[in-house]
């Protein structure tokens, strides 16, 4: 089991095959998506890789944070996830994930918080049809009804669904296909709709119900070091 990236969703558009065919997807930017912490099944009880997305101001970053950024040698970041990997796809502290990561044509889940809709009735929450547009009822078209019984059991049971905060609730998508990677600008492209707000965080992972390609990189792909970097350390 691989580590999955930190996204920044970006917005919808649509791209065309080589045959012409339309697909609409939806863009993903990796914003210096690094390594933050390990943990490791001796000292945590379970192995995982803690990611860092997106850079945080100085000034908005208290002390304690401060300090866990400096001992893994690492920007201050935006987002913080951690993903649950085996122990032979643990990557190095500090290491920077490539959007080539996911190759093209892969099947991914998408977890996100959707869109948050304020208070909505059962109609818009729960796609209820609604009451007659006649024959005896009045006022009460789009309500949900009934929702109790009599004198037994005399009770609303929970989870009964009515009208109430609809949306901002953590949703995955499952088996979204990878259209294209564009490694250069730090962009994934996903055929189909994701959940959450445009400039909202998501996690992408391997599909759990499909099988992983042969070659997709493992542990990771990680992002190469510029070439002013090369020219820097050299200098020193």
């Amino acid at each position: 089991m691989r580590t999955g990236l930190i996204a920044k969703k970006v917005g919808m558009t649509r791209i065309y095959r080589e045959d012409g065919e339309h697909v609409p997807v939806t863009v993903m930017h990796i914003d210096g998506c690094q390594v933050v912490g390990q943990r490791t099944n001796e000292k945590n009880g379970y192995t995982a890789l803690q990611l860092g997305a997106g850079a945080k101001k100085a000034k908005r970053v208290n002390r304690a944070e401060r300090g866990y950024f400096a001992q893994a040698n690492v920007e201050p970041k935006q987002k913080l996830v951690e993903f649950r990997v085996t122990e032979d796809n643990l990557v190095d502290v500090g290491a920077e994930l490539s959007p080539g990561h996911f190759i093209e044509g892969q099947k991914v889940d998408v977890t996100g918080v959707s869109i948050g809709k304020g208070f909505a009735g059962a109609m818009k929450r729960w796609n209820f049809g609604g009451l007659r547009a006649t024959h005896g009822v009045s006022v009460s078209h789009r309500s949900h009804g009934s929702t109790g019984q009599c004198q037994d059991p005399g009770k609303v049971f929970k989870g009964k669904k009515m009208a109430g905060h609809m949306g901002a609730r953590r949703r995955t998508t499952q088996n979204l296909e990878v259209v294209r990677v564009d490694e250069a600008r730090g962009v994934i492209l996903i055929k189909g709709a994701v959940p959450g707000p445009k400039s909202g965080w998501v996690m992408i992972r391997d599909a759990v119900k499909k099988a992983l390609p042969d070659d997709a990189p493992r542990p990771a792909k990680i992002l190469e070091a510029s070439s002013d970097n090369a020219v820097a350390e050299g200098a020193e």
